[in-house]
């Protein structure tokens, strides 16, 4: 009996069975239904590390409710164009999910997406300008239009009780709530995309590990496999090869050597949330509520108190809780960052810790938190929560991307960063949020770099089939975005929460 592959010759291999490689494999299936696709998985099943539900905030990410899309400037103002590019890359996404299931290649919308306002609260005068200008600058394009702002506790208290029952009342609080914000369950929406591929003759293979990657001689690559249960090993030859294995990607985009990839390091942040399955206490909220990032703490450790919908029921989530593991991987070694050094990254990683020692004060302070401390931190959000009633669960790892600076030796990037071969037979993602919710027009980027000929002759128009809006900036055309948003909430069965 074998367990490795039986494919000797692919057109495409997909490294890791996330969201990213889902999401490519389902696009390409579209696109060139006659290629032959293998996707190798080390788990047991798909979407268990950062697209798993537990893993990440399921936000839906269109920069409604997260402050760090839209900071301030030095002279206090706020420049919209990151959160504008965000919404509108996250419509992308909706189109795309709308297509398959209009076109039943996948099951119902309610199994990954559902409807649940966005907002932004803060607490305080200062954080009260900041927010008021973010929603000014912000309320004047088409994609926020709807976004609505309050200083009245009462009003606010109608959008988000569990925030404002027991709250002080002298303190100054203030929010904006955007109604056609959605909880997205992506460790779901994985399952079922691999599901259609599965279907669609690509070939999944789970329990495999992929060991190296080399160059052959026809400008391909020989992907050498393993069977840790078996210990059987093997290879496939692939003309192009796509490294989307999260925190995993960068040992085996180290490995593949190529230029592009060098200097690029990983530097890993873990966590923790409280996660309260109670439903009596979770059906009194139904929003996601982001607030402020403390000092020194990365983009993606703002607070919020989330409903989420996972299997069908619904729950409520509090975090995150940094921390720091040398893991890239929540099932990684504690060996992957060390392993991870090398003589073209050790420099902008050594500047990047000089430079963030903000971070590592914060990290300390987080991984020495009691849970009475991490209670406090609850009560901010839901000042008459009751810890009894909540259960620590660890986050999935996040690895921030450390490169190469020309003036500070190294920076550490917020964010995802596709990479990818001089001649486009290989890429590999690296980074963190919004990643998940912008798969799909990351993975527009990534077949324009590596197919740049198919994608502008032969591709477009069934692109725009797909996502009827590509190539037009939804932001410069109300009617459009309108028009788009409700036809994706129809395919999508989505009802906005005017509340």
């Amino acid at each position: 009996m074998t367990f490795i592959s039986n494919t000797k010759d692919a057109d495409v291999v997909l490294i890791g069975g996330g969201i990213m490689s889902a999401t490519l494999g389902t696009m390409l299936k579209q696109l060139e239904p006659n290629w032959k696709i293998v996707l190798f998985e080390q788990l047991d099943t798909p979407g268990l590390e950062s697209s798993s539900p537990w893993n990440n905030a399921g936000t839906g990410h269109s920069a409604l409710c997260e402050l760090n899309y839209s900071p301030a400037a030095k002279d206090g103002s706020v420049n919209p164009a990151k959160a504008i590019h965000i919404n509108e890359q996250f419509q992308l996404s909706r189109q795309f999910w709308s297509h398959l299931v209009d076109e039943s290649l996948i099951g119902s919308p309610k199994g990954f997406i559902n409807t649940v306002p966005h907002m932004s609260f803060v607490i305080g005068e200062a954080h009260r300008k900041f927010l008021k200008t973010r929603h000014e600058a912000l309320k004047t394009n088409p994609v926020f239009e709807s976004m609505e702002y309050s200083e009245d506790p009462a009003q606010i208290a109608k959008w988000a009780p569990l925030v404002m029952k027991g709250r002080d009342p002298q303190q100054l609080v203030s929010a904006t709530r955007s109604a056609e914000g959605t909880d997205v369950d992506f460790g779901s929406l994985t399952r079922e995309l691999i599901g259609y591929m599965g279907k669609n003759d690509v070939e999944i293979n789970y329990g495999t590990t992929v060991t190296d990657l080399a160059r052959t001689t026809d400008g391909g690559w020989d992907v050498s496999l393993k069977h840790p249960a078996s210990g059987e090993r093997g290879k496939v030859k692939a003309k192009f090869v796509f490294i989307g294995s999260g925190g995993g990607a960068l040992h085996l985009l180290q490995k593949s050597g190529i230029p592009e990839g060098k200097g690029f390091g990983g530097f890993p942040v873990s966590g923790q949330f409280f996660r309260c399955t109670d439903e009596k206490i979770a059906e009194k909220h139904s929003a996601k509520v982001y607030g402020q990032a403390s000092v020194g703490a990365p983009p993606m450790s703002v607070p919020h108190l989330d409903t989420r919908y996972v299997g069908g029921k619904r729950s409520l989530l509090f975090g995150p809780y940094g921390g720091f593991s040398t893991k890239y991987l929540k099932t990684g070694s504690y060996m992957d960052l060390p392993s991870s050094i090398r003589t073209n990254n050790i420099i902008p990683m050594l500047a990047v810790g000089k430079d963030n020692l903000d971070l590592v004060k914060y990290l300390v302070s987080e991984v020495t938190k009691s849970r009475a401390g991490k209670v406090d931190a609850l009560h901010e959000y839901f000042p008459e929560a009751d810890g009894k009633d909540w259960e620590l669960i660890t986050a999935g790892q996040r690895v921030q991307i450390i490169k190469k600076d020309a003036k500070k030796g190294g920076v550490l990037q917020f964010g995802t960063e596709v990479i990818t071969a001089g001649d486009g037979t290989l890429s590999a993602l690296l980074g963190a949020s919004p990643g998940a919710s912008t798969a799909v027009p990351i993975m527009l980027e990534l077949l324009q770099r590596c197919f740049p000929r198919k994608f502008k002759l032969e591709w477009q128009d069934s692109l725009r089939t797909m996502m009827p809006t590509y190539g037009t900036k939804l932001n410069e055309n109300a009617e459009l975005f309108e028009k788009s948003l409700a036809s994706t909430a129809a395919s999508l069965q989505l009802t906005t929460d005017k509340a």
